[in-house]
């Protein structure tokens, strides 16, 4: 499912679909790795983890989002994030410039 780009903000119900959808596959993947059987001291692994679990809260905060009405619009700069990028990362806070501002 994509969003109808030539929209200025996106529609909720996609929105939420392509979140729902985003966390069912990483919490498939947390439960991969955290079933791996590997040591709890590999590293790598733990990062992984870390990281789902980062990416997991990052989409519950946009599904709140969704909810309260300010999805899609950037937490830096208030303007609407573009479908382009909420369609590729789509639990985003910020568009690109406020990003990079950000990093």
């Amino acid at each position: 499912m994509s969003l109808d780009v030539s929209r200025a903000e996106p529609h909720p119900q996609e929105a939420r679909q392509l979140l729902e959808d985003a966390r069912t596959s990483r919490l498939a993947q947390l439960r991969a790795l955290e079933e791996s059987g590997h040591s709890a001291d590999d590293h790598l692994l733990s990062a992984q983890r870390t990281a789902m679990r980062r990416v997991l809260e990052e989409i519950e905060a946009a599904l709140a989002r969704i909810e309260d009405g300010t999805y899609g619009t950037c937490l830096g700069c208030a303007r609407p994030v573009p479908a382009e990028r909420l369609e590729i990362l789509p639990y985003t806070r910020y568009c690109v410039g406020c990003r990079r501002l950000a990093d």
